[in-house]
């Protein structure tokens, strides 16, 4: 796996073959097709991979939520900004069309549909159950890190403006607590 992602991250996802994989851990790739049948296999192992990790990074953050409903939310929010504009390439595959045409496997799809059953929960006990609202949320946070990584790669323009959206988004439905502004 670690071998597909330094492909992934040096030449992008349409350079990634089964032979370069194989090339790289020191294989034939006939020898790999005993671990994945294809390329859209390993892609489909990454993406599961992917969503694992981030799903650990939400279960720590979660362990260490914070009592008022306004930093809750910016408590996920940087959770997931940050593992995204870690690795963007990770975060293309977890999150974008980056791929034509790739459907992830149910089992590969299972930890994100875990992370967002955990983030509904979330919402829940914020009382925040309106369907929409949660497509807001996930839409606020994701477009905030598409700007970070297409605008400011490497730096915190955008990290720096999420107590300020998600003042903007607790306004909009309601949500009690101090605002966020001027946090670091």
């Amino acid at each position: 796996m670690e071998a597909a992602w330094e492909v992934a991250r040096e030449r992008g996802f349409a350079a990634l073959t089964l032979k370069e994989v194989a090339e790289r851990i020191g294989m034939r790739a006939p020898s790999l097709y005993g671990h994945y049948a294809s390329k859209t296999a390993i892609i489909d192992a990454m993406f599961g991979q992917a969503w694992e990790q981030y799903r650990a990074a939400a279960d720590a953050a979660q362990a260490a939520l914070p009592e008022a409903p306004r930093e809750v939310l910016l408590l996920v929010a940087r959770t997931y900004f940050a593992f995204a504009v870690d690795d963007p390439v990770r975060h293309q595959l977890m999150d974008t069309a980056v791929v034509p045409g790739f459907r992830p496997s149910p089992a590969a799809y299972a930890p994100s549909l875990a992370v967002m059953e955990q983030l509904v929960a979330l919402l829940h006990r914020l009382g925040l159950d309106d369907p929409d609202d949660r497509d807001i949320f996930t839409a606020l946070v994701g477009a905030m890190v598409e700007q970070q990584l297409a605008n400011d790669p490497g730096g915190d323009r955008w990290q720096r403006l999420l107590p300020r959206a998600i003042d903007m988004y607790a306004d909009h439905t309601g949500l009690p607590g101090p605002k966020l502004q001027g946090k670091p």
